[in-house]
């Protein structure tokens, strides 16, 4: 069997422009977000312990706990709300279509009894607020003509909501039912976001025109606004009140996070401007935030959260990060720790630690889309859709310069015996590398879909399109053919020699694997059909007695060599939209990633 042991959350999606509202739970100190199709629950006070929810058919845009800690509701591009509990293996418990397009935010009334949600629709129905457990409408939200970005429920009665958006609007509401009571059109700009102190006194507004503005929470009539002095200097995004409500935390395109206070008179002016981490690129610029507990949490637009302590504000922050996009290269490194590198379809490269997570991520100038990838312990080995592959030198966990090699067509698979050998298979043939120079080119006439060179050197084994698998035997730069196989029914999409480099195994599009001995070229063990969909990859364990695939189906079996491979063990649903990676860091433990921009450690037990 496998239990899963670690997870190395995804990042949030981010977007550039645009800011992300994130939430969370006073009384598990967690904090909730958005990434594709996925809800992420991460706990402060445990980074290796996260709760995903995949349920929602399209990209998920909000997400919020209820206020007594119980459910959560999420939404969606598609104007869908899901409620489901935050235990019980996350059981919905109602959807609802609410709007016609995209939702921007939602909030729960402070009884848990209605949620009110915002973002894009047609005609005029931009806001919608019902109750939980129905559906039923409870108010009328006129007085939007576009796209409204947040909404905020009054936490003590008598209720209110107040709304804002792209049209410039602040909108008042009294209720319920809930019926238009004022507009004001202070901002010049889009209004980012809202939200209610914690006693209902106030609620504030922060906009594009970098402007934040208090108003009085009973009457909704403006009191105060920040002061300019120290104040942003470009838009804000997203804000978030102290729990005693009297400091608010704003954070900005201007790369900077802000505490102001809030005078009685309904003032702000800046007590601390927060020193962010980053090398002030546009990546850097902050998007979200939060204010929980002591910690107070930001989220720059590289998807890097902060954490910084509400109490001595002069503290450095932590901060940890993650994939945003598909996870589809994994390389282990065997040091006095297990260091796990991953690569995803975006081009950036995470540096984990088993046993700790994330560990920084590698400042690499290469790709904009990675498609191959290979590390050791010197350097890592990137091939991306731009024609060439990139070696980049690794000196004490960091990346040196790369060195670009153009190999004239798109590599589709990837084989390093040695920094001095390397084998790209293309859309023709191979191109052999020596060092940073290409020494031959051999056009093969087929496709080559996958590679694998022996770890002595000596041969090498190439896939086609044709399901044909190819053995050569290498001399300097020239490739001999020596035996064809044929077994797999679709393409070759993997190849892979065991450690001890008696076996190898490959696998195809048509969902099956196959181990094959080395020297008698016979097949070692077959009936390896059990997946339901393609397979993306492939590893050995370090002993050389179990092989895992991962597949497009979400799983991931691992065989024993000396068994028959119907006595597998299968990991159901290892990454939402499927599995693109896969390797062993020892006997006992292997690490998975997919289309859902997570890692996964798993911890094996033979059966």
């Amino acid at each position: 069997m496998a239990e899963l042991s670690e997870t190395y959350a995804c990042a949030p999606s981010t977007e550039r422009g645009r800011g992300i509202l994130i939430s969370g739970d006073l009384k598990s100190n967690s904090i909730i977000y958005c990434n594709g199709r996925s809800v992420i629950i991460r706990y402060l006070d445990k980074p290796l312990e996260v709760s995903i929810y995949g349920e929602h058919a399209y990209q998920v845009t909000v997400a919020r706990f209820s206020p007594n800690g119980e459910w959560i509701a999420s939404a969606d591009v598609a104007g869908n709300v899901r409620i489901w509990g935050v235990h019980n293996e996350h059981v919905l418990k109602n959807e609802f279509r609410v709007l016609s397009g995209r939702i921007d935010d939602l909030q729960w009334s402070p009884d848990c009894q209605r949620i009110v949600a915002s973002g894009d629709g047609k005609g005029k129905s931009f806001v919608r607020a019902f109750m939980w457990d129905s559906g039923t409408n409870v108010g009328e939200f006129d007085g939007h003509s576009r796209r409204v970005l947040s909404c905020a429920f009054k936490p003590t009665r008598p209720f209110r909501i107040v709304t804002c958006g792209e049209d410039f609007l602040v909108n008042f509401y009294e209720g319920p039912p809930f019926k238009f009571k004022l507009s004001h059109r202070e901002h010049s700009n889009f209004v980012n976001c809202v939200r209610f102190s914690p006693d209902g006194s106030k609620f504030i507004t922060v906009s594009s025109d970098k402007k934040g503005l208090v108003y009085d929470g009973k009457t909704g009539d403006k009191i105060g606004e920040f002061s300019a002095e120290d104040g942003h200097k470009g838009s804000i995004y997203a804000l978030s009140w102290s729990p005693d409500g009297k400091e608010v935390l704003t954070v900005s395109a201007d790369k900077s996070a802000k505490v102001w206070e809030i005078t009685e008179d309904g003032n702000g002016k800046v007590k601390k401007t927060l020193a962010c981490p980053g090398s002030g690129g546009v990546e850097d610029m902050l998007v979200g935030c939060l204010w929980q507990n002591d910690h107070l949490v930001t989220v720059s637009l590289g998807g890097t959260i902060s954490l910084y302590s509400a109490s001595d504000l002069d503290k450095p922050p932590v901060s940890f990060s993650g994939h945003i996009k598909n996870v589809n290269a994994l390389a282990v490194l065997h040091g006095s720790e297990k260091v796990i590198l991953s690569s995803s379809y975006d081009g950036v490269i995470v540096k984990w630690i088993q046993g700790i997570g994330y560990s920084g991520k590698l400042e690499t100038k290469g790709h904009a889309q990675i498609k191959c990838f290979s590390a050791t312990e010197e350097e890592i080995v990137t091939s991306g859709f731009d024609n060439t592959v990139r070696k980049i030198p690794l000196v004490e966990d960091q990346c040196g310069d790369a060195e670009l090699i153009d190999v004239g067509s798109q590599p589709q698979d990837l084989s390093i015996l040695s920094p001095e050998f390397a084998l790209v298979s293309t859309d023709s043939g191979v191109v052999i590398l020596n060092g940073t120079k290409v020494v031959s080119t051999v056009n093969l006439g087929y496709s080559v879909t996958a590679s694998a060179v022996a770890p002595d050197g000596s041969e090498a084994v190439l896939g086609g399109q044709d399901g044909k698998l190819r053995i050569y035997s290498i001399s300097g730069d020239t490739l001999t053919e020596e035996a064809v196989l044929e077994k797999h029914r679709g393409a070759i999409s993997v190849i892979r020699y065991s450690p001890d480099a008696s076996m190898f195994a490959s696998a195809d599009l048509n969902r099956e694997a196959v181990v094959w001995d080395r020297v008698s070229r016979e097949v070692k063990l077959k009936n390896m059909l059990y997946h339901t969909a393609r397979i993306n990859c492939l590893a050995w364990s370090p002993d050389n007695t179990m092989v895992a695939t991962g597949s497009l189906d979400t799983c991931v079996i691992i065989y024993d060599i000396s068994k028959p491979a119907s006595s597998r063990i299968t990991i159901k649903g290892a990454h939402l939209g499927g599995v693109y990676g896969l390797a062993f860091t020892d006997e006992c433990s292997i690490v998975s990633s997919g289309e859902d921009a997570c890692v996964r450690v798993w911890k094996i037990t033979p059966q």
